[in-house]
């Protein structure tokens, strides 16, 4: 038990000392918890939206306001014109401050699917109701950017979750019996396997996908992603665990296992599996990426989440015309939040393979 304890505890000091790796478990926690609290946090409802703020700029908030400093800051409403190529142009309305304020009263909606609340984090308390504070700017509809990448955050930072944990599932079951078994077994286990790693993932998501309806829910088709991604990825897990099975269970306590009769599943789950741990958990965390990556591959190309539903990807369909990268580019922004959680997720991994490697 303390040695146990001492490598553990030796493997949090090394973790500690990397510092991207801490970094990137931080901004995750952060992601997380705005994910858990999206109806809090997110000033106004997921398609809650005003055509005639379509594609409004991010809203300017003024910490200098009639030449003092001022906290919350002001909000000035925007109204747009046409110029003379007959392109919007929003103007700042300096008559009329408002100031951005915590806890404010806004849409009623439900905190975690079941507690109803109507304030939220930060908001304008607009009595007219047509000004609104967009951090991020809006979309093509003219619905809060900012909301719906929080909103989006519960498809795009739970894919990857539910995704390897099916995975995990799979790999263990089958890399350990083809390890342990070998013979036919083996043979089968891991040709099948060699079949699914032959053909390119992301074609051959493309195809899974495309065999079922293209009407689905997003419900539905949330849950249709994490399958077929997890039904992807199990194969080249499954053949290091395969690998690192055959060599564990030629270890003498395995051997001992087998003498006092104990049952083949009680072998593969207690005295092998356990020790491909620290490997799994660092493969795992560096896989998670590649889940976001191809939900928001499949909802970029309207194969995936569709509105009004939002998920990263899907909220980065309206980057498809570069038009509208010209002249609106906030609609980059949840390219940008994609970025940052592939980063975190690929500094955490690092992190994890150094603490938990014996070797370093």
């Amino acid at each position: 038990m303390s040695r146990n304890f001492l490598h553990t505890n030796r493997a949090f000091e090394k973790f500690k000392k990397h510092s991207l790796a801490v970094t990137g478990l931080w901004v995750l926690v952060f992601l997380y918890v705005c994910m858990l609290f999206a109806e809090f946090i997110a000033p106004y409802n997921l398609d809650n939206g005003n055509r005639a703020l379509s594609f409004q700029p991010p809203s300017p908030l003024h910490f200098i306001h009639n030449n003092s400093f001022a906290f919350p800051p002001v909000v000035h409403p925007l109204s747009y014109r046409f110029n003379q190529l007959f392109e919007r142009e929003f103007i700042e309305d300096t008559t009329l401050s408002l100031a951005l304020s915590f806890f404010t009263a806004g849409d009623a909606v439900k905190l975690f699917g079941c507690i109803p609340i109507r304030h939220h984090l930060f908001g304008v308390n607009d009595p007219t109701g047509t000004t609104r504070v967009y951090l991020f700017g809006a979309d093509g509809v003219g619905r809060d950017l900012f909301s719906r990448i929080v909103y989006g955050s519960r498809v795009s930072l739970t894919v990857g979750l539910a995704g390897v944990l099916i995975t995990f599932l799979l790999g263990f079951i089958i890399g350990g019996m083809a390890g342990f078994y070998g013979g036919k077994i083996d043979w089968i286990l891991m040709r099948t396997a060699e079949c699914f790693m032959l053909v390119p993932s992301f074609f051959l998501m493309l195809a899974l996908r495309s065999a079922f309806p293209m009407n689905l829910p997003s419900s539905t088709v949330y849950l249709l992603i994490i399958l077929i991604m997890s039904f992807i990825g199990w194969a080249s897990f499954s053949r290091i665990i395969r690998g690192m099975t055959l060599s564990i269970a030629k270890r003498d306590y395995v051997t001992a296992a087998k003498a006092i009769g104990a049952s083949d599943a009680r072998i593969i789950l207690v005295h092998i599996l356990p020790h491909t741990m620290s490997f799994s958990i660092v493969s795992l965390t560096l896989s998670i990426p590649g889940y976001i990556l191809g939900e928001s591959a499949l909802s970029l190309i309207g194969l995936g989440i569709v509105d009004p539903a939002a998920s990263w990807g899907n909220l980065l369909g309206g980057a498809m015309n570069v038009a509208d990268i010209q002249y609106h580019p906030w609609i980059l922004i949840p390219g940008v939040f994609i970025f940052i959680t592939v980063m975190a997720f690929n500094f955490l991994g690092d992190g994890l393979r150094d603490a938990l490697d014996p070797n370093r």
